[in-house]
């Protein structure tokens, strides 16, 4: 098991895929990162060249989330093992 997950980084990174992988990754672990009640309230929608989409519920969760933008950037780079995400824009 361990020889094909090696297999798998190695070839991710040698066709280029590697960081479009971890972008997307970022995507499935967001309500794990950012908790249930963020999670509730928001849906990230896609990433472009390291800047995170994630649509809002409302106004008033898109400035809270403003606010701990740079600590949710750091979380989700800490468990995608890279500096993957780079901003988040919401929407």
């Amino acid at each position: 098991v361990q020889a094909l997950k090696t297999a798998i980084k190695i070839f991710l990174r040698k066709s280029g895929l590697e960081t479009g992988v971890k972008q997307n990754t970022a995507l499935l672990v967001w309500g794990e990162v950012v908790g249930k009640n963020i999670a509730e309230n928001t849906s990230p929608e896609k990433v472009e060249h390291g800047t995170l989409t994630v649509k809002v519920e409302n106004s008033s969760w898109r400035q809270e989330l403003v606010f701990k933008k740079k600590e949710i950037i750091e979380k989700l780079n800490s468990k995608l093992g890279k500096k993957t995400i780079k901003e988040i824009r919401f929407i």
